[in-house]
């Protein structure tokens, strides 16, 4: 399991790489009714085909920046840490839509490391990318704190 001063080592490294996910339009539909954005693009399966740019519905961007949290979580945990907390987001692109069907993984890469009161907080890039794709769905620079 990796430490923080293990960590402060590791600045500018790639440290983990998550499995593939699949997006499915379920998924897509039950992020819908949790924001409320019921735009055509995202859960009109039919009319998405027809009428988008992409031939298919496509995820929101901000789905695809919330499974930051699953890759993060599954990934990015260090010994003696008692609670992690999302601190911030500093800059987030949507680069490539993601079509429904498409799977997903996130790489993180450590940028920074600076104490704060009660443990550290942690700089991430983390890096959307579609199977297939030259070009990611979401980069993203994560602020997390380490509570130790």
């Amino acid at each position: 399991m990796l430490t923080i001063e293990t960590l402060r080592h590791r600045i500018g490294e790639e440290i983990a790489v998550s499995d593939w996910f699949e997006i499915d339009q379920n998924r897509v539909n039950l992020f819908a009714d949790a924001t409320d954005d019921h735009q055509w693009i995202h859960v009109d399966v039919e009319r998405a085909r027809e009428e988008s740019p992409y031939g298919a519905p496509i995820a929101h961007g901000f789905l695809t920046l919330s499974l930051l949290a699953r890759f993060s979580g599954q990934l990015l945990r260090a010994e003696g840490v008692k609670l992690g907390l999302n601190y911030g987001l500093d800059r987030v692109r949507f680069i490539t839509p993601v079509r429904v069907g498409s799977r997903l993984r996130a790489r993180f890469t450590l940028t920074g490391i600076t104490d704060v009161e009660g443990g550290v907080q942690v700089s991430w890039t983390a890096t959307v990318e579609i199977e297939g794709s030259e070009k990611p769905a979401c980069v993203a620079q994560m602020l997390v704190r380490w509570l130790v």
